[in-house]
């Protein structure tokens, strides 16, 4: 629209008189412009590590993104009719102005993102190092303070420094107790730097059984079932390894499947809160939704939500039913006839009668709330369940790992017949497996089986 608007001025009569987009030529290759812009910075990433990048790497990608719009342009010009109506200087003008433009939003943005880093914790990492490196080690971090990592504690593999104070930073444990700390807190990486000192190759095969992302600096590495890569962080060159590694577009698609799903999820709670909120609250006063505290990705606490299906005082009387419990370890509650459903009692002729509770579970719309957890980026359409508290002090290194990713509104475990499986071992096993192989793919068969499932469950009652 500029380089119409300065050509128009600069040669009054050589291309029409009017607004650019009311000429149907110009219009459609607008559109095509503007499409194939957002598609080749999708497909080929242009935007990702944007903040790390110097000048003259942002200049290269503007130069790139430019020149293939480009020539997509130059193609959509060539397969039209009418191109020979198109000025061929609004055309390079306007490339000129798209290259000055793109190099000037990417500034910008590098800049908001460098300015969120500054005032967010991000990324919660735990920085283990030996005595001599700490020091610069915690330097380099805060030099790229714009990366949105929040270093959150330091292990020291030469001495027990736990209590100490680096600047600001904790000594949190000692190496020999370093797995059960991650275990047990909100970590979401590990960075090992030790050039002075050995490489603490056990704590890092826990942390891949744990499902924990680990980056080690400069140093070769072999961990089992873990997929590794070479980046930066810090400006420094390391080996990460992970349980699963995603690309930068699978997560984006990802998240705008949860968002959508999420808001789905959200109208349908309204919807069943305004018809059964009512009839919840006749047979159990009480909230109709229920807000419990659960553990998400990589051990953040956060409250989920569910209409809810109980007596307000089930959590209570668990421990009463802890005897009944059909998964055998403990690691899981389930029962084969909860008397803490709303409506569930037993007949004076011993025949079990259900009520409105068990009606919402036996359709999982007691389920449907978390479609604000969704929203809010706590939860994914498809993951693991998330543990409750107790559950979660119980776990071992292995079990840590169906944390490595957000919890989810359904999941494997869930669709291969959650009401048989009672061995806590085969839930992670299954909830494992999801994580190491997961693809978009795999959550598209995850979602159907989900439906299937519920259908299955509606036939069966």
């Amino acid at each position: 629209m500029l380089a119409y608007f300065i050509y128009g001025r600069m040669y009054p009569g050589k291309i029409p008189g009017k607004l650019v987009y009311r000429v149907e030529l110009y219009r459609n290759l607008g559109l095509w412009m503007a499409l194939f812009c957002v598609l080749t910075a999708i497909v080929l990433n242009t935007m990702h590590n944007v903040v790390r990048r110097g000048w003259f790497l942002e200049i290269r990608q503007s130069l790139l993104q430019c020149f293939i719009v480009f020539a997509a342009t130059v193609l959509f010009l060539f397969s039209v009719k009418d191109s020979s109506s198109f000025s061929r200087a609004v055309l390079w003008m306007t490339f000129l102005f798209y290259l000055f433009l793109a190099f000037f939003v990417r500034t910008v943005h590098k800049w908001i993102l460098r300015r969120i880093g500054l005032h967010s914790k991000g990324r919660s990492m735990l920085l283990i190092t030996d005595s001599e490196t700490v020091d610069s080690a915690l330097e380099q971090f805060r030099k790229y303070s714009a990366e949105t990592i929040s270093i959150s504690g330091v292990v020291l593999v030469d001495r027990d420094a736990t209590g100490e104070d680096f600047g600001g930073i904790p000594g949190v444990a000692s190496l020999d107790d370093a797995a059960m700390y991650i275990c047990r807190e909100w970590i979401d990486e590990v960075y090992v730097n030790v050039p002075n000192g050995v490489t603490p190759n056990t704590l890092i095969e826990q942390c891949g059984e744990m499902g924990v992302t680990v980056h080690l600096q400069l140093l070769p590495l072999n961990v089992i079932k873990s997929k590794q890569m070479v980046e930066k962080i810090a400006g420094a060159s390391v080996i990460t390894t992970s349980i699963n590694i995603a690309t930068p577009i699978q997560l984006i698609i990802k998240r705008i499947i949860d968002i959508l799903g999420g808001l789905a999820c959200s109208l349908v709670a309204v919807i069943i809160i305004i018809i059964i909120g009512p009839i919840i609250k006749i047979a159990s006063p009480g909230p109709i939704l229920y807000a419990q505290e659960r553990i998400g990705k990589n051990g953040r606490r956060f409250k989920m939500y569910k209409i809810r299906s109980m007596y307000v005082d089930a959590d209570k009387r668990k421990q009463e039913l802890m005897d009944q419990n059909r998964v055998s370890d403990g690691m899981m509650f389930k029962l084969d006839w909860d008397p803490r459903i709303i409506g569930n009692r037993i007949l004076p002729d011993g025949r079990k009668k259900t009520g409105i509770g068990e009606f919402i579970r036996k359709w999982s719309l007691d389920e449907f709330p978390q479609g604000f957890n969704i929203l809010l980026g706590q939860m994914s359409l498809v993951g693991t369940r998330p543990p409750t508290v107790d559950e979660w002090e119980k776990y071992k290194f292995h079990h840590r790992a169906r944390l490595a990713t957000k919890p989810g509104l359904t999941g494997m475990w869930q669709v291969s017949g959650r009401s048989a499986i009672t061995d806590f071992e085969e839930v992670t096993k299954l909830d494992t497996e999801y994580i190491s192989n997961w693809n978009l793919r795999l959550d598209f068969k995850i979602l159907f089986k989900t439906v299937g499932a519920v259908l299955k469950r509606k036939g069966a009652m």
